[in-house]
């Protein structure tokens, strides 16, 4: 084969490569996929998934680990919303670990401090976006409330509204287009303000109340419910999310269709991954960490001190409490940065430049660098680092392709690259391309999920 026919081969359709067996797989791995993205609409019920499933399959909490052996499988949770699975490895830890690190918060609608008022006869919840999204695309469909309430003597009331299909959702109703002349004038950035997504969640009057009469009977009904006073939502960590299913898309069911694919699509795919390695080459650590939509800032982000934190935790059982040891640690570590890139849409071919942008259904994609505005903020990864995980695909029969975000001028995004990186350590972005990148319904193909599990699974077990 000669160089052009190689490069043609990196264009080609994944399902046609795949044997049947093979298709069968990757149908029967996207149904579980299916149920995790269904289950974790935030980080912490995705933290809840990752840690039970990690104990089911024998992993044991860090804690209760007083030494560490080759082979020994451990799990850490911290602040309800990171997580992590160590397989432990035969070299030494200061000669590195291979980290998978994915992200597990998606854009979504926060609801704010004070949230409940009531307006015209209805009762409002007032919310504050997170991450970057269109506004309108959260207009006019079915939300859940997702979150936990700390009451004041430290009570923890968790709490789903929306999800069963018997449960009431919420909504932002959208203006009818018979009065939005002046709006469908604007910009579509300033057309919805922040501040204009308020959701409707009543309209019935509390009986003998004289002042916000509705808003007093919403408070009623999460008083008996949830035991829960106004009050309360100051120490609230309370999400608006779809209330619809994922599920899968085009009658030939090749896509799947959900709510928080960025990042969760790369989560799942590691965390399979990491349970069925045994032994490998080194230390691996599957990693899933919180803000990164908003910067990955916060003591759950990787811009914290979160990484060394636990690589320090792990070396002290391991007996190594130098900070030399943390240090060598870090620097000769690889990384996977876990994370999705933008699949072209030929519905928008202005902004993709074909030849560098990723595609569905073409494999897991390597992108060498992120950024905007000149690759800033980005971790560009090293050629030398780039050559040796393609030459760990082609030997593990991993489809791929390589993927940059849109055209040079017309934008850009990040991941948690650069954050792995400052610590010196060789780091790539791999994952699959996502279509329609957080909107409330984002697209990807179910044989590039599989792909991005066996490129992470091999990254795991034999790369050294």
């Amino acid at each position: 084969m000669d160089k052009m026919d190689k490069v043609e081969q990196l264009e080609q359709n994944c399902w046609t490569i795949l044997s049947p067996g093979e298709k069968e797989a990757v149908h029967k791995f996207s149904g579980g996929y299916i149920k995790f993205l269904n289950e974790s609409k935030t980080e912490r019920e995705a933290v809840d998934y990752i840690y039970g499933l990690a104990l089911e399959a024998g992993f044991i909490p860090l804690e209760k680990c007083s030494q560490l052996n080759p082979g020994q499988r451990i799990v850490m949770q911290a602040k309800g919303k990171v997580c992590a699975l160590i397989i432990l490895g035969p070299d030494p830890l200061e000669e590195g670990v291979n980290i998978v690190a994915s992200h597990i918060d998606s854009p979504r609608l926060d609801l704010k401090a004070r949230p409940l008022y009531e307006e015209e006869g209805l009762a409002w919840l007032k919310t504050h976006y997170y991450g970057g999204i269109k506004k309108y695309q959260w207009l006019a469909i079915p939300l859940a409330m997702h979150g936990v309430v700390i009451k004041k003597n430290g009570e923890k009331v968790n709490i789903v509204i929306g999800e069963n299909p018997q449960d009431p959702v919420l909504t932002i109703a959208d203006l009818l287009p018979h009065l939005a002349k002046e709006q469908m004038e604007k910009k579509m950035s300033e057309a919805i303000s922040g501040e204009g997504l308020n959701a409707l969640v009543g309209s019935i009057p509390l009986d003998g109340e004289s002042k916000n009469p509705v808003k007093g009977y919403i408070m009623q009904l999460l008083s008996e419910r949830y035991g829960i006073e106004e009050e309360d939502f100051t120490s609230a960590e309370l999400e608006l999310v779809p209330a619809f299913p994922a599920r899968e898309v085009g009658l030939d069911r090749s896509l799947i269709g959900g709510y928080g694919q960025d990042d969760r699509v790369s989560a799942y795919a590691s965390l399979q991954a990491a349970l069925e390695v045994t032994n490998p080459a080194r230390t691996v650590i599957c990693l899933f960490a919180d803000k990164e939509e908003i910067g990955s800032v916060g003591n759950t982000g990787l811009h914290s001190l979160l990484l060394e934190n636990l690589l320090t935790e792990i070396l002290h059982v391991a007996g190594i409490d130098s900070y030399l040891g943390l240090r060598r640690c870090l620097a000769k570590s690889y990384a996977l940065s876990a994370d999705v890139n933008a699949a072209v849409d030929p519905n928008y071919p202005e902004v993709f430049e074909k030849r560098n942008c990723s595609f569905l259904s073409r494999g897991v994609v390597l992108t060498k660098y992120t950024g905007s505005r000149g690759k800033a903020e980005s971790n560009d990864a090293n050629p030398e680092f780039l050559g040796r995980i393609r030459k760990m695909m082609e030997e593990s029969g991993v489809c791929w392709q390589v993927g940059e975000l849109g055209k040079v001028d017309i934008g850009g995004g990040g991941t948690v690259a650069q954050y792995l990186a400052y610590y010196g350590m060789e780091v790539l972005d791999c994952g699959v391309a996502v279509m329609g990148m957080h909107s409330p319904f984002e697209i990807v193909s179910k044989v590039d999920l599989y792909m991005s599990f066996k490129a992470y699974r091999a990254f795991m077990q034999a790369f050294k």
